[in-house]
């Protein structure tokens, strides 16, 4: 049986890109935003709570997402973040050059 391959490690600066895609999509509370980014990647991300809440701590500080607390489908408190019009932007333009990076990286890959 063929081994599942091991999850990899974000490059510096995706994981606060790869969390305002997700809650571009809607508002999640921080194990959601987990199992997103997971579900999304096919299982190659796998985000662990010791580096997702302290990123989540600073957009919520740099005004990019904004938290509340709400109680869940589980009937817990949890906080959700939500995209602020700041994070939004902020995706645009992250997005524009990760396209630019990834663009040059195969273009050297290429070479």
């Amino acid at each position: 049986m063929p081994e599942e391959p091991a999850a990899l490690v974000l490059v510096q600066g995706t994981l606060d890109m790869l969390i305002l895609k997700t809650l571009a999509l809607e508002p999640l509370h921080g194990f959601g935003i987990t199992l997103r980014i997971e579900q999304m990647s096919g299982g190659v991300f796998r985000v662990n709570p010791g580096t997702l809440f302290p990123a989540l701590k600073r957009l919520e500080r740099d005004g990019l997402i904004a938290g509340d607390w709400r109680t869940t489908e589980n009937n817990r408190r949890a906080k959700y973040y939500t995209l602020a019009a700041r994070g939004r932007r902020q995706l645009r333009d992250e997005r524009a050059a990760w396209g630019r990076q990834v663009a040059a990286i195969a273009r050297i890959l290429e070479a």
